[in-house]
């Protein structure tokens, strides 16, 4: 048979019902994984065969493109010691001394004027009467980054001796009184950065046996950034006192009995009409569960409100981001799995975003914090026009290292969704914990937390190949769109077109998402002529070694194939000239 095109179609979003989900879980820690569906699609043909998938719920999943699968000895982005144990001076407030931390974890980043600035959680382990091995105090803490440097200046400032950190948060501790800051959570506008931050005392009860959480608050700190060009390091942010807003949040969600307030970690955003907008999350003083919403600003920060809903109950570390105007999306890790959920009203009511990030949708039992499935950041971006979701993830085992595992950089618009990287590799004694992003000037920023779970730093990467890639794909989707837009053929949730080819074997998607595999073909003008018993294509759209990108195909897809027939076999043969079927371990033929 003749093969010219293949394409990959999702139907109107508005039309997209089913919920999608990953079958296999990954579990930090663990070598073992279960084997989920794997859903390659092996379409048997000997005919010309013109190729439609129409995915049912949502956007296109990939391959690593452009060459970048880890192999042992790719390069990966530099890294930068932001905030080491040991090491690192912490500047303390109030006072020109110094000390170092024994930890720093959940970093955060915002851009200030020409700063970027670093924040996470400093540590120091309690030593004091009755102490045990995971009991500490914790401060905020800051690094500030001269934006308008180049990469290799910003490399020699962080690493000389004269970088320190400043504590930008902390409120007094005693040896039974233990303060608690956690989940720096950070957005900015113009010179202006707010810092959102939830904090509580450990108390040593009245029997001296043991700690007690108490004396929860939230507050918010606000800095501006100085337009001095030669202010020194520790002045280039100056910093407000810190005003609680426990009163204010508890009034405004008295009906919901909450308490236990404190940021939701990672970044907030701006949104295009210049809101201010937190994730935050609380506890329920009933029954002790978790809920995620949004804390936001109209008025630059004059006046914060609390958003009137929940997306669903039992949601945790939340991560926010604007799609389309006024559309705040938030990816939870909930009591069922890993979910996207949208809302037009800032919060007040909330549905499941089933048609966008396919690749993040797990449904299964509750996850562990460090599950590797479990994105790290999330963001927007605009490149040549159009909007892309920047995220993190870890996907897959780097080849021949099924001990360590690979944090990558994924891009996806309505349609489409590829990854690129590693930007980090696990190893025995190196762990990937919380990470944010941040673009700022054409470039792009990674901050994450690693270490062996005690004794944890902040790095920074600067993503520059990657970055590139990127670019390179987002305009290819566009050139690709037009080009169909020129034949009057709809490109709504079109996901993929394989069409011509790089070698005897591979087929090529022109999204450069995911690539098919011939066999038994012979190459041909725009496509590849099929003969004999079981040749044909698979195109791995959710299999497991390509990191299940097409997770939604587990529930529902459509398959659509146009073949012209060269020949007819002779004699009533029953053998069917044309089969598709699904690569899922138990041979599941949807045709033939």
């Amino acid at each position: 048979m003749l093969s010219r095109v293949a394409a990959v179609k999702a139907p109107n979003k508005h039309n997209r019902r089913c919920v999608t989900g990953s079958s296999g879980r990954r579990r930090e820690g663990r070598e073992s994984e279960q084997q989920g569906s794997n859903m390659s699609r092996r379409v048997f043909t000997s005919a010309v065969l013109l190729l439609v998938v129409l995915m049912s719920c949502g956007t296109g999943g990939a391959a690593a493109a452009d060459g970048s699968s880890w192999a042992g000895g790719a390069q990966l982005p530099q890294e930068i010691d932001v905030f080491v144990p040991q090491k690192t001076q912490v500047v303390i407030k109030g006072g020109g001394a110094t000390e170092v931390k024994d930890s720093f974890g959940s970093p955060s980043f915002a851009l200030a004027g020409e700063v970027m600035v670093a924040f996470a959680e400093g540590h120091k382990d309690y030593n004091g009467p009755q102490h045990t091995s995971d009991l500490y105090t914790s401060e905020i803490v800051a690094g500030y980054i001269n934006a308008t440097e180049p990469w290799s200046s910003i490399v020699a400032d962080i690493s000389s001796e004269n970088w320190r950190a400043y504590t930008v948060f902390t409120r007094e501790s005693s040896k039974d009184r233990l303060c608690v800051a956690v989940l720096p959570t950070a957005v900015s506008t113009g010179s202006d950065v707010f810092l959102l931050v939830g904090s509580h005392y450990l108390i040593r009860d009245a029997t001296g046996k043991r700690w007690i959480d108490d004396s929860w608050d939230i507050h918010l700190v606000v800095g501006k950034a100085t337009q001095s060009t030669d202010a020194k390091q520790g002045e280039l942010v100056e910093w407000g006192a810190p005003t609680s807003l426990l009163a204010s949040i508890t009034k405004s969600t008295q009906q919901r009995d909450l308490m236990k307030f404190v940021g939701g970690g990672g970044s907030g955003i701006v949104t295009e009409e210049g809101w201010l907008v937190f994730p935050m999350m609380a506890t329920r003083k009933n029954d002790g569960g978790i809920e995620s919403m949004l804390f936001y600003s109209k008025d630059k920060g004059v006046n914060w409100d609390v958003s009137r809903g929940i997306p669903a109950a039992e949601c945790v570390d939340p991560r926010i981001a604007e799609w389309e105007k006024g559309e705040i999306l938030m990816l939870a890790y909930c009591v069922d799995g890993q979910k996207v959920f949208r809302s037009r009203d800032m919060g007040d009511a909330w549905t499941k975003a089933s048609d966008l990030l396919p690749r993040v949708w797990i449904t299964t039992q509750p996850i562990p914090r460090g599950e590797g499935w479990r994105v790290g950041a999330l963001i927007t971006v605009e490149f040549y026009g159009r909007k892309v979701l920047l995220y993190t993830q870890k996907v897959g085992y780097p080849p021949g290292e099924r001990n360590n595992k690979a944090l990558y950089l994924w891009v996806a618009d309505s349609n489409h969704t590829v990854y690129f990287g590693p930007l980090s590799v696990e190893t025995g004694a190196k762990r990937a914990f919380a990470n944010t992003l941040l673009y700022s000037g054409d470039a792009l920023y990674f901050l994450q937390g690693m270490g062996t779970g005690k004794a944890d730093g902040v790095f920074l990467f600067r993503i520059i190949e990657e970055l590139r890639k990127i670019k390179s794909i987002v305009r290819n989707w566009i050139e690709v769109d037009a080009f169909f837009s020129g034949l009057s053929t709809p490109t709504t949730g079109l996901v993929g077109v394989l069409s011509d080819s790089s070698g005897a074997d591979k087929w090529n998607d022109m999204y450069r998402c995911v690539d098919a595999t011939v066999l038994g073909a012979i190459r041909i003008e725009n496509g590849f002529k099929f003969t004999g018993h079981g040749a044909g294509a698979i195109w791995p759209v959710n299999s497991r070694g390509n990191n299940k990108q097409y997770t939604f195909v587990d529930i529902s897809f459509t398959l659509v194939a146009t073949v012209v027939i060269e020949k007819m076999p002779s004699g009533g043969s029953s053998v069917p000239l044309l089969g598709a079927m699904l690569e899922d371990g138990m041979g599941t033929k949807f045709l033939g």
